[in-house]
């Protein structure tokens, strides 16, 4: 973690004197909660609980039903099914990387209201009342490792398990560019606190449903590339999740097989949505800033993974965003 004198460790202090200010907090995450959402959701928990603070974990969306079995996961309610009758005065936003990401969940919020944000996205706004943002972290559960520590808190195994689930996720296993000294050097205290690594890479990261399995069959058939082979994309409809009993969530990881492929620079996934939507997932092989384009859409995301939503038809989508990607790619030194 960064020295004394550093300002993300005046962001820190910043961070836990708000966290000690207030006593009755909402948690909220992204809408569609991935891995490091789910973890970095219940890590705050874990914290507040420390603190001696009240707090109720809410999404707009459920848990994903693979991270079902992370402590305290039953918990989070799903603000499409059960609305809680009072509203916060005090919330801590973690994973989102803008306001909108929060979704129909801010309706829960009171005038005025505190926001903590806590994020590593480089497209964060800073939208918080207090920000605690690093860009350079591999997850939100890295940062909150780091909250956890500055606080002068023993981790225990609840919350290295937590916390080591949001790493081993938002890093694919340890296999992307953003697993850093500083995240490796995280996972060891976390396995030395307790987190079972052999157990949460089987369940998180091998293990698959039948209906995964036929959905992402489906996408497969259907991957097409560029004329010279810079660009990969697929895509999956509506009906697709209904004829095969997949879910959203069985979705996650299906781009990498389009950004795996040698000689590919950018994998594309479009999916169509119930709403007439299209949702784009982004993937860059290392060169291309594919965060600069999901902008141009009004996404946003990281340098080599993003995503943003499109109000047009899948087939007009398709056109336009891999006509983009390759024009981006054309013009790159």
């Amino acid at each position: 973690m960064a020295a004394a004198g550093d300002p993300y460790v005046a962001r820190l202090d910043e961070a836990l004197r708000f966290l000690r200010e207030h006593d009755d907090f909402l948690i909220v995450s992204h809408v569609q909660p991935d891995g490091d959402a789910i973890s970095s959701t219940i890590a705050v928990r874990w914290l507040l609980d420390r603190l001696g603070k009240r707090s109720l974990m809410i999404n707009e969306g459920r848990v994903p039903p693979r991270l079902a079995f992370l402590p305290y996961a039953g918990e989070i309610v799903n603000y499409g099914g059960r609305k809680p009758e009072r509203r916060f005065r005090a919330v801590v936003a973690v994973d989102c990387a803008d306001f909108s990401r929060i979704g129909l969940v801010s309706e829960l919020f009171d005038e005025p209201c505190a926001l903590l944000n806590i994020d590593h996205h480089p497209t964060n706004d800073a939208f918080g009342t207090v920000n605690l943002l690093r860009h350079d972290a591999a997850a939100t559960a890295e940062i909150l490792f780091d909250l956890i520590e500055h606080a002068g808190l023993a981790i225990d195994a609840e919350a290295a398990t937590v916390i080591y689930t949001g790493l081993l996720t938002d890093t694919g296993g340890f296999r992307y560019s953003n697993t850093s000294p500083h995240v490796m050097a995280a996972a060891s205290k976390l396995l030395a606190a307790g987190a079972d690594a052999h157990r949460l890479a089987d369940r998180l990261l091998e293990r698959m449903t039948v209906s995964q399995l036929r959905i992402l069959q489906r996408g497969l058939a259907r991957l097409e590339f560029t004329e010279d082979g810079r660009v990969g994309w697929l895509y999956i409809e509506p009906k697709d999740l209904e004829e095969t009993g997949a879910s959203g969530e069985d979705l996650e990881g299906l781009v990498n097989y389009a950004r795996n492929i040698d000689g590919v620079e950018v994998g594309l996934l479009f999916k169509g949505m119930e709403d007439g939507t299209v949702k784009v997932s982004f993937r860059s092989a290392g060169k291309a800033d594919v965060a600069a384009i999901a902008q141009r859409f009004g996404g946003g995301g990281h340098i080599r993974a993003a995503g943003c939503r499109l109000a047009m038809p899948l087939d007009e989508a398709m056109r336009l965003v891999v006509d983009t990607v390759r024009r981006a790619l054309d013009s790159m030194p």
